[in-house]
């Protein structure tokens, strides 16, 4: 493991004005994206997908990294180069999600723990030969009735820092996402007060695993209410309550935070991140890691259709755009009216 080449990824992963693509999504969950413009879940139409969102010109002016799954780091551009190649040329960093998904903890309804540390250090010597400079791995927190109990939380927390560390052990920098999922009719109350108690075990784990927290990247949830909740906070308390829970939790070793968009609009996601890094004086740099809030409007352009291939990256290119002013505070609904 080198240090210094671990610290210098992560702080390319959030450098000023840029953030995170996440297209890793799973075959389940990909077939739902493409069935929402009712195109099959083939593996050419997610390479011809993946190809349209790489290649966007100039896209390496927001995008500082992309996550990608198993399917896609082994695909090829329609010129046939390797997807990890593609990106390199645009100045993006690859990357790699490694997690092999939640499953129902034994013993605890409604709750989950996320699998694949088995083989573990085999893929990710693999996924370097492949290309990849960093890694993901994603943990869920459900929040319900008595739920979660505090052995989840540490279950996860434990399996997110064990991940870290081997990640880090073959030099790739680690993601660590622990989502409190927006799921329920909570409060953001409640939303905040599970985010910390999460990033709290989170952090002692990585600690105890002596991950080097210079060399890593956190991929936590914004505090929002759940999308059930009577009462929906607004985007002020959001940025507020988030930044809160984050000064409590996150040590400023940590280069920056990207978060998920968890289900949010593009919009909605956007003014969020927007606030935060509006209110200044922040010990990380705040950016994002967004999966379906940066590329709905491109999915919905493109229709799974050649021709559209240029409407959909003018799509990618202007969300990306927009989320990249967020990053310096400076987002506005000038800039939608502006794509409009």
């Amino acid at each position: 493991m080198n240090t210094h080449d671990l610290q210098s990824t992560a702080q390319a992963m959030v450098a000023k004005g840029k953030g995170i693509l996440a297209a890793d999504e799973s075959f389940g969950t990909i077939e739902k994206r493409f069935k929402s413009i009712n195109i099959p879940s083939t593996e050419p139409n997610r390479r011809a997908y993946r190809d349209l969102l790489f290649t966007t010109p100039g896209i390496g002016e927001y995008i500082s990294g992309v996550i990608m799954f198993d399917e896609t780091i082994r695909q090829k551009s329609e010129s046939g180069t390797p997807f990890p190649e593609v990106l390199k040329r645009q100045g993006i960093l690859p990357g790699i999600k490694v997690d092999n998904g939640a499953k129902d903890l034994a013993g605890f309804p409604g709750e989950k723990i996320t699998e694949g540390l088995d083989g573990l250090r085999e893929r990710l010597a693999e996924y370097r030969k492949l290309g990849a400079t960093f890694t993901k791995w994603r943990a869920v927190i459900t929040v319900g009735k008595d739920i979660p109990t505090r052995f989840c939380i540490d279950a996860n927390a434990h399996a997110l820092a064990r991940y870290a560390a081997l990640s880090q052990a073959a030099g790739l920098v680690p993601i660590v996402e622990p989502e409190v999922l927006m799921d329920g009719d909570h409060t953001i109350g409640r939303c905040e007060q599970v985010t910390e108690t999460t990033l709290t075990s989170v952090f002692f784990h990585l600690e105890a695993h002596r991950v080097v927290l210079e060399g890593m990247v956190l991929k936590p949830n914004m505090v929002i209410s759940g999308s059930k909740c009577p009462t929906q906070a607004g985007v002020e308390e959001v940025a507020k309550a988030t930044v809160r829970c984050l000064k409590r939790t996150v040590p400023s070793a940590v280069p920056g935070i990207v978060f998920l968009s968890g289900g949010q609009t593009p919009q909605v996601a956007t003014d969020h991140l927007n606030a935060m890094n509006a209110l200044g004086n922040l010990p990380w740099e705040l950016s994002f890691s967004y999966g379906r809030a940066l590329q709905d409007e491109a999915l919905k352009a493109w229709k799974g259709e050649k021709a559209n291939v240029t409407a959909g990256q003018k799509a990618f290119a202007h969300r990306s755009k927009c989320v990249s002013a967020a990053r310096y505070g400076k987002y506005s609904a000038k800039m939608e009216m502006a794509a409009a």
